[in-house]
């Protein structure tokens, strides 16, 4: 049944694709996206109020709930097609970037996204900070709370406890946002494989595009899922803001890997959708976002300081 409904939704999203795709003109400016350990308070608060400011603003593509709510509820409808096939990566620069365009066109933000490099904390992640109650977003699960999702509970500190998000993967159920830190022994396993040399060598052996991208998403799935728990473990992850600082530091490693590799900004390959026969991924592609951005050719996003997109690390 899974496979099935795989096999129909990467049919309503495979559209015909132009046959050819313009150059990309270069942009002289771009913003640097920085390590939220790095900003300074007043930018993290900044990027705090703009992140609540969604909650607060109508859904662009329902006709229910927040513009906050939009982000979770097209990842589940659309994202699942992308995870464990040649999209990844690009969907999801992509929908970070439909993200990035929300808190500065809705909310007023001035800044640029951050990102939470979690390979500085891979033996000490409860220390990370991005789970402080100030100057973050808010720590583990209250323990005296009950489970609610995904082996999570309530988070009762930081300017996100009062998330009341509204599903939970494909099941429309109400609930506070939810995290379930794993043990300090199994972080240190799981974190292991994102370790900074552990990263560097994935760079550095990895001889394709196909190669890399499926064993960098393994690898940092592995750690938030099954270390974070609670709302990360299910395609509604983005109810936890935490998810978007993640995912920048996925495209950071990934623009890594595009700068250390000949002909790195058109590598590219894999099948095109997680599905059982599913055709070979192309550049002529198109990434899908659920109507928060119109659709465009994954040959745009394939660099981030050219076209629509105007950034570096």
């Amino acid at each position: 049944m899974a496979a099935v409904k795989s096999a129909q939704a990467h049919q309503a999203v495979a559209k015909v694709c132009p046959d050819t795709t313009e150059s990309l003109q270069k942009c002289s400016r771009p913003a640097i996206r920085r390590e939220w350990r790095t900003m300074s308070r007043l930018n993290r608060n900044d990027y705090i109020a703009a992140v609540q400011c969604l909650s607060t603003q109508p859904s662009k593509v329902h006709t229910n709930g927040s513009l906050y709510d939009d982000f979770p509820r097209v990842h589940q409808a659309t994202a699942p097609n992308a995870h464990k096939a040649a999209p990844f990566l690009p969907w999801h620069r992509y929908f970070v970037h439909a993200y990035e365009t929300a808190l500065k066109e809705q909310c007023g933000y001035k800044g640029v996204i951050p990102y939470w490099d979690w390979s500085q904390d891979w033996n000490n992640m409860l220390s990370a900070p991005v789970w402080a109650a100030e100057g973050g977003f808010g720590g583990d699960g209250a323990s005296d709370t009950p489970i609610t999702v995904g082996g999570g509970r309530c988070v009762r500190d930081g300017p996100f406890s009062t998330i009341e998000a509204q599903y939970y993967g494909e099941e429309a159920k109400a609930h506070c946002l939810s995290r379930g830190f794993a043990t300090h022994d199994e972080l240190l396993r799981i974190g292991a494989p994102i370790s900074p040399d552990a990263l560097e060598t994935l760079r550095d052996n990895s001889q394709s595009f196909e190669q890399y991208a499926l064993e960098i998403e393994h690898r940092a799935h592995t750690f938030v899922r099954e270390g974070v728990q609670g709302d990360f473990q299910a395609y509604t992850g983005p109810y936890d803001p935490v998810f978007f600082l993640h995912h920048v530091n996925l495209d950071r490693l990934w623009a890594q890997w595009q700068a250390s590799t000949l002909g790195g900004q058109t590598a590219y390959g894999g099948p095109k959708c997680y599905a059982p026969g599913s055709p070979a991924a192309s550049l002529d592609d198109l990434l899908n976002v659920g109507g928060l951005l119109p659709e465009v050719p994954v040959a745009s996003v394939m660099d981030t300081t050219a076209g629509i997109f105007c950034y570096q690390y």
